[in-house]
C-alpha cells in the first residue's frame, strides 16, 4: 500500500484525502486562471469531490460571485491574504462546500510594486470551518512558472491541511 501512494501524483493524493473526509472542494482563481481546477480534474475521479471553480480576474468579479467585500479590496487592496481568505470562503460557501481556496496575486510581468512586486501571491485556505492565509514570494520568474508555482503550492498547502483536518467520514 505504502509504494503505490508513492506514485500517486500531488492531485491524486488530494483527491484521495478529500474522498476520505467526505469533502467537496471549490475554486476561486484570479492569477492562475483556472489552473489549480485544471490540475484536479486531470484525475479521473475528481467529479466525486470537485464542486466548482471560478476565475475572477476582475474585482467585480471577486465581489458578485464570491461575496468578496469591497471595503477590503479598497482596504487591503485585491493582492493581500485578506482577498484571499475571503476568495476561499466564499468560494466553499457558495457552493455548499466543505474546502475552498482562493488565489491572488502578481504573476507579471508587469503590474508589481515595492509594497507588492511580480511574483507576490496570496491564498486563502478554508477547510472544514477554519481559514488558512499564507503569501508567498515567488520572484520575477516569468508569468506562467509563478502560476505553476502558485498551482503547485495550493496542492502542497492542501494535502497538509487535509491531512491535519477531521472529517464527516463516520
Amino acid at each position: 500500500m505504502e509504494k503505490e501512494t508513492e506514485h500517486k501524483t500531488i492531485e491524486e493524493r488530494v483527491v484521495a484525502l478529500l474522498q476520505e473526509k467526505k469533502f467537496r472542494i471549490s475554486f476561486a482563481e484570479s492569477c492562475t486562471g483556472g489552473l489549480c481546477c485544471a490540475r484536479l480534474v486531470n484525475v479521473p475521479s475528481a467529479s466525486t469531490v470537485f464542486d466548482a471553480g471560478v476565475v475572477t480576474y476582475a474585482n467585480e468579479a471577486k465581489i458578485r460571485y464570491l461575496g468578496v467585500k469591497p471595503k477590503t479590496i479598497e482596504t487591503y487592496g485585491v493582492v493581500s491574504e485578506s482577498v484571499a481568505g475571503e476568495m476561499a470562503e466564499g468560494a466553499a460557501k457558495m457552493q455548499n462546500a466543505q474546502v475552498g481556496v482562493g488565489v491572488s496575486g502578481i504573476a507579471g510581468p508587469d503590474g508589481g510594486s515595492k509594497e507588492k512586486p511580480v511574483g507576490m501571491v496570496c491564498f486563502g485556505f478554508y477547510v472544514d470551518g477554519t481559514l488558512v492565509t499564507e503569501t508567498k514570494q515567488f520572484g520575477s520568474i516569468g508569468r506562467n512558472r509563478v502560476r505553476e508555482a502558485s498551482a503547485e503550492f495550493v496542492f502542497e498547502t492542501l494535502e497538509r491541511l487535509l491531512q491535519e483536518a477531521g472529517g464527516c467520514a463516520g
